[in-house]
C-alpha cells in the first residue's frame, strides 16, 4: 500500500511540474530541461515562488491530464534516459492551444509585453568572445561613447546657498503641516496620509504616520462600517495595505449589485474609480473581488479617456494612472506628476507649498550626490581612461535605479555607497562577458577570489590590472566609510557575494569559450548567481550601515525562498528580453 501510495504522489508530483512547466510556458518563455525528481522540485518551487502555483494546490485540468493527452496536447518530445530522467521540451505558446496568458497578481502590467515576440533558445556561444591570443588590437567589441549624463551632472552648477534657504522654510513649514495631520479626525487623518505620499511628504513624518496608522486600525471597522464614498473606502485600504496592515476586501462589496456587478451609478465618479483602480493593484491571490474591480475601473478609466468628458488635468492623471499604477511607480516620481495635479484641484496652499520646497530641495540633494559620484568617476578613480572602451558608463543610470529604493535625502550616503557598487557590478559584467580573454578573465577571477593580484597578473595588460585596483580600491573606502560603525562583517559579506558574482561570470566565459550549452538546472544554478539580485541586497545592507545586523547577511546567505525566486525570474526575463534584443 505504501508503494502504491507513494506511486500515486510521485505521478502527481510529476503531473504538477508538467503543469508548472506549461504555465511558465504560456508566460512566454521557452523550457528545456530534464525532470529528474530534483528538477521537477526545482520546477515546482520556481513556479510556486512566482505565484504561479499556490502551495499544495494542483489545478483541476492538470488532474485530469494524462501524459498522453499532455503529449498529444502539447506536443511534447518525452525520452526516458539512462538515469530515468524525462526530457521535456515545450514549444513556445504561439505553438499550443491554450488559454489567455494570465499576468501574476500584484506585478506590473507594464513589465509584460504588448506584442508577440520572438523566442530563441539560450545557447553559450564564442561568436562574440574576444581573441584569446591576447592581442588588444584584435578584438572586436562593440564601443560605447562616454556617458552625456555623466558628463552633464558632473558639470552642471550647484547652489548650495539655495539648499540652506529651503531648508530653512522647510523647517519653517513642517510643524504647521504636522499639526494639521495630528488635528484632522480619523478618517481624514488617513486621507491626508494619502495626500503626503503623493506629493512625496511622507518621509517628513514616519514616525506620525507610523503611530497615527497602529491607533486607527484598532478601530478599523467603526471607520469602514458605514462608509459608502467609493474615494474614502479606495484610500484607506489602500493606505493601510500599503503600510503593512491587512484589510479585507470584503469592504468593497457595499459596491456591488446583488447580481455580482459592480453599480452603474459609480461610473460617475471618476476619481472613486481611479481610487479603486489604485486600490486594486494591493490585491492578492485570494482577492477575487479586487481582480474584477481592476478589470472595472480598467476598462471605464479607458472610456473616460478617449471620451473626453473629464477636466484635462484629471484626463493627465487618469492616463498615468493606467500607465503605471502608484503602487508600482517610485515615489519621486509620483510626485512629479501629482504635484501640479494637485495645484489644480481643492487645495492646501500651505501644504501645497511645502511639497513644491521638499521637491525642490531633493532634485538639488540629487544633482549634489551624483556631482559627486561624477568626480570620484572621472577624477578620483578616472577608469575610463585606463580601459578600453568596452566599459558602459551606466553611473547615472545605476544612481536613478538605488534612488528607487532610497529616495529620502538622509539617506545621502547609502546612495551614493550603492551606486558604486552597483558600478562595480556592471564593470564585472562588460569585462568578463565583453572583452577579456579566457585566460585574461581566469587571472581576474583568481585575483578578486584571493582578494589580491594573482601572480600572473603583472605580465596581463594594463587594463586588466586597471579594473582589479578600482575593485580592491573601492572597497577599501567602503571599509574606511564603515570603520567607525563597528562592523567589519558589512564589508566581508558584500565581498564575498561579490566573489560569488565574478565566479558565475567566469563560468559563464568558459561555457562561451567551449561553445557549451549547459542544462536548464546547469545554467540556473550558475545565472542565478550572476544575475547579481543577492550582491544587490548585501550592497543595500552595507549601504544602511548601523542598520545592518549580523543576522541580516545570515539571512541571505542561506538564500531564502524569497529572494531565490526574485533572482530565478529576474535571471529568466533578462534572458528572454536579451535574446530578443539580439535577434531583432
Amino acid at each position: 500500500m505504501e508503494d502504491s501510495h507513494s506511486h500515486k504522489n510521485s505521478i502527481l508530483c510529476l503531473k504538477n511540474a508538467l503543469w508548472a512547466a506549461y504555465k511558465i510556458s504560456s508566460r512566454g518563455m521557452k523550457i528545456d530541461l530534464v525532470l529528474t525528481p530534483k528538477h521537477i522540485t526545482f520546477v515546482l518551487e520556481y513556479a510556486i515562488g512566482c505565484g504561479l502555483l499556490e502551495h499544495n494546490v494542483v489545478p483541476e485540468d492538470s488532474r485530469r491530464l494524462s501524459f498522453i493527452s499532455l503529449h498529444e496536447k502539447m506536443e511534447t518530445k518525452a525520452v526516458f534516459g539512462p538515469k530515468l530522467g524525462f526530457h521535456l521540451s515545450l514549444p513556445s505558446r504561439n505553438n499550443l492551444l491554450l488559454p489567455p496568458i494570465i499576468k501574476p497578481h500584484g506585478f506590473p502590467l507594464a513589465s509584460f509585453w504588448d506584442t508577440p515576440r520572438k523566442h530563441v533558445c539560450l545557447k553559450a556561444t564564442n561568436s562574440t568572445s574576444p581573441t584569446s591570443d591576447g592581442q588588444l588590437s584584435n578584438r572586436k567589441f562593440k564601443k560605447f561613447p562616454p556617458s552625456e549624463w555623466t558628463d552633464y551632472f558632473h558639470s552642471v552648477p550647484l547652489d548650495v546657498s539655495e539648499m540652506d534657504a529651503l531648508k530653512r522654510e522647510i523647517h519653517t513649514l513642517k510643524p504647521k503641516v504636522k499639526n494639521t495631520l495630528m488635528s484632522s479626525q480619523d478618517t481624514q487623518r488617513i486621507l491626508m496620509i494619502y495626500l503626503l505620499v503623493s506629493l512625496g511628504l511622507a518621509y517628513h513624518f514616519e514616525d506620525e504616520i507610523y503611530d497615527i496608522l497602529k491607533e486607527s486600525f484598532t478601530k478599523i471597522k467603526e471607520m469602514m462600517e458605514h462608509e459608502e464614498d467609493l474615494y474614502t473606502v479606495s484610500i484607506i485600504f489602500w493606505v493601510f495595505r500599503t503600510y503593512g496592515h491587512y484589510i479585507s476586501s470584503d469592504v468593497f462589496t457595499r459596491f456591488k449589485e446583488s447580481s455580482g456587478d459592480f453599480k452603474e451609478i459609480l461610473k460617475g465618479d471618476a476619481k472613486g474609480i481611479l481610487s479603486l483602480y489604485e486600490a486594486a493593484h494591493l490585491r492578492t491571490t485570494k482577492d477575487d473581488i479586487l481582480s474584477e474591480a481592476l478589470s472595472f475601473t480598467s476598462s471605464h478609466l479607458e472610456s473616460l479617456v478617449a471620451g473626453g468628458t473629464c477636466p484635462p488635468h484629471l484626463s493627465m492623471h487618469i492616463q498615468n494612472a493606467l500607465y503605471l499604477c502608484q503602487r508600482w511607480n517610485m515615489e519621486m516620481l509620483v510626485a512629479v506628476k501629482y504635484i501640479p495635479f494637485y495645484e489644480q484641484e481643492d487645495h492646501d496652499e500651505m501644504l501645497l507649498r511645502f511639497a513644491k520646497i521638499s521637491f525642490k530641495l531633493l532634485q538639488l540633494q540629487y544633482i549634489q550626490d551624483l556631482k559627486i559620484l561624477t568626480n570620484w568617476w572621472y577624477k578620483e578613480v578616472d577608469i575610463v581612461s585606463k580601459v578600453p572602451p568596452y566599459l558602459k558608463d551606466r553611473l547615472v543610470e545605476n544612481y536613478f535605479l538605488v534612488k528607487a529604493a532610497f529616495s529620502e535625502p538622509q539617506v545621502s550616503r547609502a546612495r551614493i555607497m550603492l551606486t558604486q557598487y552597483y558600478t562595480i557590478l556592471g564593470i564585472i559584467d562588460d569585462t568578463f562577458d565583453r572583452y577579456a580573454s579566457l585566460p585574461e578573465a581566469e587571472i581576474l577571477a583568481n585575483s578578486l577570489e584571493r582578494w589580491s593580484p594573482d601572480p600572473a597578473m603583472d605580465k596581463q595588460p594594463e587594463y586588466l590590472k586597471a579594473v582589479l585596483n578600482f575593485i580592491l580600491d573601492t572597497f577599501e573606502d567602503f571599509e574606511k566609510e564603515l570603520r567607525p560603525e563597528g562592523k567589519p562583517y558589512s564589508v566581508e559579506a558584500n565581498i564575498e557575494e561579490l566573489k560569488a558574482v565574478v565566479k558565475a561570470n567566469f563560468e559563464h566565459a568558459k561555457w562561451a569559450h567551449a561553445a557549451h550549452l549547459p542544462g536548464f538546472e546547469e545554467y540556473m544554478e550558475v545565472a542565478e548567481v550572476e544575475i547579481t539580485v543577492y550582491a544587490a541586497l548585501a550592497g543595500c545592507f552595507m549601504s544602511l550601515g548601523k542598520m545592518a545586523t549580523r543576522e541580516a547577511y545570515e539571512w541571505l546567505k542561506s538564500r531564502p525562498r524569497l529572494v531565490k525566486s526574485i533572482s530565478l525570474r529576474g535571471r529568466l526575463m533578462d534572458d528572454i528580453t536579451g535574446l530578443e534584443i539580439t535577434v531583432t
